[in-house]
């Protein structure tokens, strides 16, 4: 068995892979160009040598003239080369990390949650900067090659002026990468361990603006920040850390280089001064000297950005290799199904059962906020069904035997905290077009005076969360969201607390009457609510106590009287 280090280490690997092997035409055109650029550059210096060896020589206009155009072809190949080299590559580049951004963001919207410890913030990060970083193995390959076929080409050139300076540089180069490849193994852990901690802050900042307005309330948004500054303090120390890695990896590589250079210049000067070569060719091995400085530099940087890619595909690795929190049925409920709770304990619940008929409008007063929360979670499938006792059937058959996707086709649980989204009135209630019946949502919810405030009406902005709209209008924009779904089987949770009784009142009596026939289940302490449904649920201490109408129940219970009267 394989431990889970190692497991990761193999499928972000195997990410790489498939990142190679699907921009392989890309590569190998990207490659051939960049290695046409980077011998043309070659063929600079060693042209140079010989129009020099040439003019001392023989002292011809006509050969000056050739040896003149032969250096105005090899700087235009040197140009187009590069101009159509980089763009094929950074085009194949940019598309790759668009699918694995659209891959990943996929996966956090799955209606089955994966198995990863990952918060929100976190997995931005992933499905951003390290899809780009993944990505970039698509240049580094090809960057790498060409600069392998430069480094050879000089490398030639110098042997056959002399086969010491050609053994220089083959074995100058290969000390160099060993040295090199040896620190970029430091370089990938050190960056695998920012990338999480810059997650990390970027989730609590998520965390932070979510929970803003409830901080303010109690007076926590100093001990958050607080919190908050630490996560980033040892995100900002990992940092400093990496480059400071970073730095010593360039100065190390542009030291090694340098003398590189510096070594192959002296020997010819001395191959020169002995009378092994001659005066051009002591031209040619000292521009070569120069020019090998450009492509060992961008040798000796791909293993650094090759374990960059490999630490941010091991991270999509978390993501996109998670395994589902649990494995859901393939089954379809019957159209107009009723809703039955059986027996679930979790959390809280002890044994929780009743039953909503097809068509029946049933309120639940919960008097433990929390036992509401983990009923609401159990309805939308947020806890597995294998992961509490009991059951919850729809149209008779048991959740955990039904697809997840014919689950949300007919049963909506509205959450309490419902999102709301940056773009105008009417995507947040249609998010996804469909013509939904939006204006009677609007009208039942009473979200009428927030389309009658604004002259653009259902097209007036939102911002992102709902920044420009008050608690009670964003709560009214949830509930119009989910009545406008118009599912078989609608279940509310609290989705007036932040009104008016006189609002509240008008919302209850609009649901009832907008939801008549289809199956609703409204967990709520509204007493407005409460008094339109059918039948009322009480749940308290984890089970069902009590069943009666709302008016029944304040005569006969003072308890139930004292939870819900206002």
């Amino acid at each position: 068995m394989k431990t889970p280090d190692k497991q990761r280490t193999r499928q972000g690997s195997g990410i790489l892979r498939t990142a190679l092997r699907r921009n392989l035409g890309a590569m190998v055109a990207g490659t051939v160009l960049m290695g046409l650029y980077q011998a043309a550059e070659t063929a600079f210096p060693i042209a140079l040598g010989l129009i020099v060896e040439h003019t001392m020589r023989d002292r011809s206009p006509g050969r000056l003239g050739v040896s003149i155009g032969a250096l105005a072809v090899i700087i235009t190949t040197v140009s187009l080369s590069w101009r159509f080299g980089m763009r094929v590559l950074q085009k194949a580049n940019t598309t790759e990390a668009h699918r694995w951004r659209v891959l990943v963001a996929g996966r956090g919207l799955e209606p089955v949650a994966r198995d990863v410890d990952l918060k929100s913030g976190e997995v931005l990060t992933i499905a951003t900067e390290d899809a780009d970083q993944t990505a970039d193995i698509i240049e580094v390959v090809p960057l790498l090659i060409s600069s392998l076929v430069a480094v050879l080409i000089a490398a030639v050139a110098l042997g056959l002026a002399d086969v010491r300076l050609g053994l220089l540089v083959i074995v100058g180069t290969a000390a160099i990468l060993t040295v090199l490849s040896v620190m970029s193994r430091r370089i990938g852990s050190s960056t695998r361990e920012q990338q999480a901690r810059v997650a990390r802050a970027g989730a609590k900042v998520a965390d932070l603006i979510i929970g803003l307005r409830p901080l303010h309330g109690f007076g926590g948004n100093s001990a958050a920040f607080r919190s908050y500054r630490r996560v980033s303090t040892e995100a900002k120390q990992q940092s400093v850390t990496v480059a400071r890695v970073n730095g010593v990896y360039a100065g190390t590589a542009l030291a090694l280089n340098a003398v590189l250079a510096a070594a192959v210049t002296l020997t010819a000067g001395w191959l020169a001064f002995a009378g092994r070569i001659n005066i051009g060719e002591l031209v040619m091995a000292v521009g070569l000297a120069q020019f090998i400085m450009e492509p060992l530099r961008l040798f000796s940087e791909m293993p650094k950005y090759v374990m960059i890619a490999r630490a941010s595909a091991e991270r999509m690795a978390l993501v996109l290799s998670a395994p589902p929190v649990t494995t859901p049925g393939t089954g379809r409920p019957p159209s107009g199904p009723d809703l039955e709770v059986d027996c679930v304990r979790h959390g809280t619940l002890r044994k929780v059962r009743f039953r909503v008929a097809a068509g029946e409008f049933v309120a639940l007063a919960a008097y433990q906020p929390r036992a509401a929360a983990e009923l609401a979670s159990v309805l939308a499938l947020n806890v597995p069904p294998d992961a509490y006792d009991g059951s919850v059937r729809l149209g008779g058959r048991d959740l955990a035997d039904l697809s997840v996707a014919a689950v949300r086709e007919h049963l909506l649980v509205n959450p309490y905290d419902g999102e709301i989204f940056a773009g105008t009135l009417r995507t947040n209630i249609d998010p996804s077009g469909t013509g939904r019946p939006v204006d009677a949502a609007v009208e039942a919810s009473m979200l009428t005076d927030v389309v009658a405030l604004h002259r653009e009406g259902l097209d007036y902005a939102v911002r992102d969360r709902g920044a420009n709209l008050s608690g009670g209008q964003r709560q009214r924009l949830s509930l119009a969201r989910a009545l406008a779904a118009d599912t078989d089987v609608l279940v509310l949770r609290d989705p007036t607390t932040a009104v008016d009784a006189v609002t509240e009142q008008l919302i209850a009596r609009n649901v009832a009457k907008l939801r008549r026939g289809r199956t609703t289940l409204v967990i709520t302490s509204s007493p407005a609510l409460l008094d339109a449904a059918d039948r009322v649920l009480v749940l308290d201490e984890g089970v069902i106590t009590a069943e009666d109408t709302h008016r029944n129940l304040l005569a006969a219970d003072e308890e139930y009287r004292l939870a819900v009267t206002r």
